[in-house]
């Protein structure tokens, strides 16, 4: 689904008294919720297909962070992020993170969430995996595409 028709639908809903808003496709699925604290739009992220050799592309970030590059390995499947935004991995400042290196997610657990635009996008593992790598920290920006976790597909 383009930027453009995914900003269409939430402006649907924010500008009507919709307060829930699913949608399925080949593509993927959307849900959108209205809430009194925050709107939450959850999105599968897209699976890269298994990688050889891929550069990852860079994001300038302040002096303090360093970029991490990705495990490349052919037994690993990348989650990249579908959007441009903030990576939180926790739900809350003082809560546990949604995941860890090591754990075993299920399909549609949520992985992290992607801030864009002052919506929190949930992202959702689209098949039972483990996580081997988190590349991205909690509140650092993310590009397009740019990878979040390499997992292990189980």
């Amino acid at each position: 689904m383009e930027l453009k028709d995914l900003k269409s639908l939430i402006k649907l809903v924010t500008d009507t008294d919709i307060t829930e808003f699913n949608m399925e496709n080949p593509e993927g699925k959307i849900h959108i919720k209205r809430g009194v604290d925050k709107e939450i739009v959850h999105v599968s992220a897209p699976v890269a297909a298994p990688i050889t050799a891929m550069p990852s592309p860079l994001v300038s970030a302040a002096p303090s962070t360093p970029i991490t590059e990705p495990i490349v390995d052919d037994r690993y499947d990348l989650i990249p992020s579908p959007m441009v935004g903030t990576v939180y991995r926790k739900p809350s400042p003082d809560a546990a993170p949604f995941v860890k290196v090591g754990d075993v997610v299920e399909t549609g657990q949520a992985l992290c969430l992607v801030e864009a635009m002052k919506l929190f996008n949930e992202i959702e593992a689209e098949f039972k995996c483990k996580i081997i790598e988190i590349v991205k920290e909690d509140a650092t920006p993310v590009e397009f595409g740019e990878t979040i976790f390499v997992v292990e597909r189980l």
